[in-house]
């Protein structure tokens, strides 16, 4: 349980996430992703010299991502600062952030920079040198489309690992996943009411290269798939048998987020509002058994809640990555609360996944739907490749 570790109000935002193969496409997502950044901080008139440690997440690779961290740290105007990179699938901003709040927490330092930022776009075809082959073969891998297609230790495409959650649990049905996904569709509708009102309270723009002289400013998300229940009904499963459509299921994207976790009085000279206080409280960590990654949020979750002295009926508002269905369907029967009622204003399912910022974007909503609620318990929780998953615990308030 954390004592000392605090996120300014508003120190925080995510860029719009745009559809694979978008208007984000050929961005090198660190140069991306400190751009960005360096312009929220300006806008914000914060000094990039205040910052201590950047703890930077990206799980695609790049060019020259040898020196991603201190690279960005440097581009968005902290030359001096060091940085590491992390990369823990879709997990990696949930980990920057604790790792910030450790560092905190221990006086390591008084004020951390967590950037998040990836590019499934136009993923890289990684080669190595295979001298035992015939005729000087190589091993090589599509970084995105491989990954997701297969866990080398499990040998399951992601999907599958959702079906076998999915069937581990009595009554999950194609039936009762639409109206999930639909319900999905329609809190994310939510937040794009009064002129996306809600997304404008934490949604910074991205400027992106259309070509050498022209530049292009992505304002909102790109690649909402627009949703019916009629349309969901009619979408067969992936899997024969199955209970996930492609319309109960994310869709890869781009984007990048940031946090700044500091101490609880510079959260208060940053902050945009003195009258609220946001806190980390807890982290929780986990992995299921092989084959279940959609089931992994849960024990996560149950970490959190158990390191913040808390059970779930204490907790006021839930955001979940949630790449399948399945992930809120199995966390809802397991720790009964109704799936109906987490994930308002928008989640990964339908907003999409860039990995590394999905997280972060996840964070800074719930902590806009915790100002809103007048503050309170707030948890974000969810799966990542490899069956694992991680939680964190944030108090607000307001």
């Amino acid at each position: 349980m954390y004592a000392k570790a605090y996120i300014p109000f508003r120190g925080y935002y995510s860029s719009p996430f745009s559809r694979w193969q978008g208007s984000l496409q050929n961005e090198n997502s660190i140069e991306l992703g400190a751009a960005t950044a360096k312009r929220w901080l300006a806008v914000k008139n914060f000094d990039p010299k205040m910052i201590e440690y950047v703890v930077f997440g990206k799980t695609v690779g790049q060019h020259h991502s040898f020196y991603s961290s201190p690279w960005a740290a440097a581009l968005l105007g902290a030359e001096r600062v060091p940085a590491v990179h992390i990369s823990q699938a879709c997990s990696t901003s949930t980990t920057c952030v604790n790792l910030a709040a450790m560092g905190v927490e221990t006086g390591n330092f008084g004020l951390a920079f967590c950037l998040m930022t990836d590019r499934t776009s136009n993923g890289p075809h990684t080669i190595w040198p295979n001298p035992a082959g015939p005729g000087g073969q190589v091993i090589s891998e599509n970084w995105v489309m491989d990954n997701f297609n297969s866990d080398p230790w499990v040998g399951l495409p992601m999907i599958k690992t959702a079906e076998n959650a999915a069937a581990a649990v009595e009554g999950v049905t194609k039936e009762l996943c639409d109206e999930v996904a639909y319900r999905r569709y329609e809190q994310y509708q939510d937040a794009l009411a009064n002129d996306r009102e809600f997304q404008k309270r934490y949604m910074f723009p991205v400027e992106y290269q259309i070509s050498k002289k022209k530049t292009g400013i992505l304002e909102a998300d790109e690649g909402i798939m627009p949703t019916t229940q009629e349309g969901l009904a009619a979408l067969k499963p992936v899997l024969p048998g199955g209970v996930h459509s492609f319309g109960s299921q994310t869709h890869p994207a781009d984007g990048n987020c940031a946090i700044i976790v500091t101490t609880k009085e510079k959260a208060q000279e940053l902050t945009a509002d003195k009258n609220v206080e946001i806190q980390i409280i807890s982290y929780g960590y986990s992995r299921e058994q092989k084959g279940f990654m959609a089931a992994a949020p849960v024990p996560a979750a149950d970490m959190a809640l158990k390191n913040a002295g808390l059970t779930v009926k204490d907790i006021k508002a839930i955001k979940t990555h949630n790449p399948f269905v399945a992930n809120d369907v199995y966390m809802s029967k397991k720790m009964g609360i109704d799936p109906m009622s987490f994930n308002n204003y928008g989640s990964p399912i339908i907003f999409g996944h860039p990995q590394g910022p999905t997280a972060g974007r996840c964070i800074a909503e719930l902590i806009e739907e915790m100002v809103m609620l007048g503050g309170g318990y707030g948890l974000f929780v969810g799966c990542a490749a490899g069956d694992t998953g991680a939680a964190i615990v944030i108090k607000v308030k307001a």
